[in-house]
């Protein structure tokens, strides 16, 4: 099993920036891909972003540009750096684990609220 522990979020401006960050433990060398998901109420998940364990990344067309998705293998961490943040961008923000292609596991979700 793999336990995912996200923190991070928080409310913040239209404009502003926040990090957040997913530690995982477990069997963690079973997880290819690490990634942030986000859902909105009265919404579908929706992937933000992921990244191999190599190194690869993707994003959704709506973050690209302003945020960043990183990991630190040796801390088994992954981070999201939000940054030019838009009231859009307020969700419930899900890491994420997949041994495949699509997610195994989930962490418990934190808030990001971006509004003046």
């Amino acid at each position: 099993q793999v336990q995912l522990v996200e923190s991070g979020g928080g409310l913040v401006q239209p404009g502003g920036s926040l990090r957040l960050s997913c530690a995982a433990s477990g069997i963690i060398y079973s997880i290819y891909a690490m990634g942030w998901y986000r859902q909105a109420p009265g919404k579908q998940r929706e992937l933000v972003a992921d990244i191999t364990r190599g190194g690869r990344t993707n994003y959704a067309d709506s973050v690209k540009g302003r945020f960043t998705i990183s990991r630190d293998n040796g801390k088994n961490t992954v981070y999201l750096q939000m940054n030019s943040l838009k009231p859009e961008d307020t969700a419930v923000y899900y890491c994420s684990g997949a041994r495949g292609v699509t997610p195994d596991y989930w962490g418990q979700g934190t808030q990001v609220t971006v509004s003046s």
